[in-house]
């Protein structure tokens, strides 16, 4: 069942159709393989070419009797074939047909998500340029730390995401792997040329070793890839839901036309989008643990993978692709208000500052515990009282005594913490 998330791409990707006819794709090149080695007769490859289809309603029919799907394609296949249908399938095994299809509609999946990033990637420039000297508070642990700026934030996120799409590709590459080789690996009944020839014209490469399927530490790593994107986006999305939050409101979601936050409360504006978006990351995380225990298989082979990838392969790939998008639209339509940014950099009354005061003192000649212990004096103050941070540094003896009142105004100044953003939106945009 496709998710009711799916988008139109994606869905053709993972429809049933589209899994029979990649099925079909893999048995008529192998057929193609044959008649090149003069095994299969050409008209009787012109014949299966002709001929050869499916009926997915016959297929559920046969599958509910022979509790087989590669047999119940088969045997539809052969009913639409005929005599020459005897051809198809020679030598192969299930997972040489199940296992090179599957690699097929990953890369194709994958294709589409490396698109999604790239879409990102534009919104995530064009705002980071647009808001590069925007001025915010920067927090750790949540609590005020030293200004930054938002672009900033957006050129980190950028930044993540160009290492997202280069993991995207390197899982890319590794999922693209095919295997005809048999029930056990062997080529018993099938050659590396018939394999070649197949993997070659669907734009795979061969698998250097297989048992009867292909080793899933390959789809492991393609889950793993996914999940660590999904928690790039997830890290976006829960920095926005903080930031719109009533007591910050620094960002918000746009609002539509129309639109409602909430049965009970007509002001409510809340952050739906980021939230969903937090979700399903949960979702493609929580698919790893699957994709991790499918490695281990018994023996050759066993079937215990396969129920799961049918589920949790489509899914992680429909959710990343809807998380990107829904990132995208949530990126480029998002407000910004940097009046409120100002306003929440003055709520701590100028205690940002402290670290550049304790390097002034450090500077002049101060031990820097001491000047670390003097500045800290002030600050627990300002906390306390509410007072103004410079008035208590200039009530400070020891402030004083190392520090001219001029001195500690041009401390105070927000531009002196962007004076390397230039230099940082070079290196991350360098490309």
């Amino acid at each position: 069942m496709i998710p009711r998330y799916t988008r139109p791409e994606m869905e053709r990707v993972w429809a049933l159709d589209s899994k029979y006819a990649t099925w079909l794709k893999v048995e008529l090149l192998a057929c193609e393989a044959w008649a090149e080695e003069g095994f299969i007769p050409r008209e009787a490859l012109r014949t299966i070419r002709w001929k050869a289809s499916f009926d997915i309603k016959r297929i559920e029919e046969l599958e509910a009797e022979l509790r087989h799907d590669v047999l119940a394609f088969l045997t539809s296949v052969a009913e639409c074939v005929g005599p020459e249908s005897r051809y198809i399938h020679y030598g192969l095994t299930s997972s040489d047909v199940v296992d090179t299809a599957m690699s097929v509609l990953m890369v194709d999946a994958i294709n589409i998500i490396l698109n999604d990033v790239d879409k990102v990637l534009g919104t995530l420039k064009r705002r980071a340029h647009e808001h590069k000297d925007t001025i915010c508070i920067g927090r750790s642990h949540g609590i005020h730390a030293e200004p930054t700026t938002f672009g900033l934030k957006l050129a980190l996120w950028y930044a993540d995401m160009k290492r997202n799409r280069e993991r995207l590709e390197r899982a890319k590459e590794t999922i693209a792997v095919g295997k005809i080789s048999g029930a056990v690996g062997t080529y018993a009944n099938v050659t590396r040329k018939i394999e070649k020839y197949v993997c070659k014209k669907l734009g795979l490469k061969p698998a250097p070793i297989s048992t009867q399927v292909l080793q899933r530490d390959r789809h492991a790593e393609y889950m793993c890839t996914l999940a660590i994107l999904a928690s790039s986006i997830e890290k976006i999305a829960v920095e926005l839901r903080h930031l719109q939050r009533t007591e910050v409101l620094e960002v918000e979601e746009f609002f539509h036309e129309g639109q409602k936050g909430s049965s009970a409360m007509p002001h409510k504006r809340n952050p739906i989008t980021a939230e969903n978006i937090t979700g399903l990351a949960r979702v493609v995380k929580g698919n790893v643990i699957s994709a991790l225990d499918n490695v281990a298989l018994w023996h050759e082979r066993d079937i215990s993978h396969s129920s799961v990838e049918r589920i949790t392969v489509p899914d992680s790939t429909i959710l990343t692709d809807t998380m990107l998008n829904k990132l995208n639209l949530l990126l480029d339509g998002m407000i910004v208000y940097p009046d409120n940014m100002l306003e929440n950099i003055e709520k701590t009354n100028g205690l940002i500052f402290s670290q550049k005061i304790m390097l002034e003192l450090t500077e002049a000649g101060m031990k820097r515990e001491d000047a670390y212990l003097a500045v800290q004096r002030a600050a627990m103050k300002c906390w306390k009282e509410k007072e103004q941070f410079m008035d208590l540094l200039l009530a400070e003896p020891k402030v004083r005594g190392a520090l001219s009142k001029e001195r500690i105004e041009e401390s105070f100044d927000l531009t002196y913490y962007l004076r390397h953003v230039d230099d940082i939106f070079k290196t991350v945009f360098k490309s």
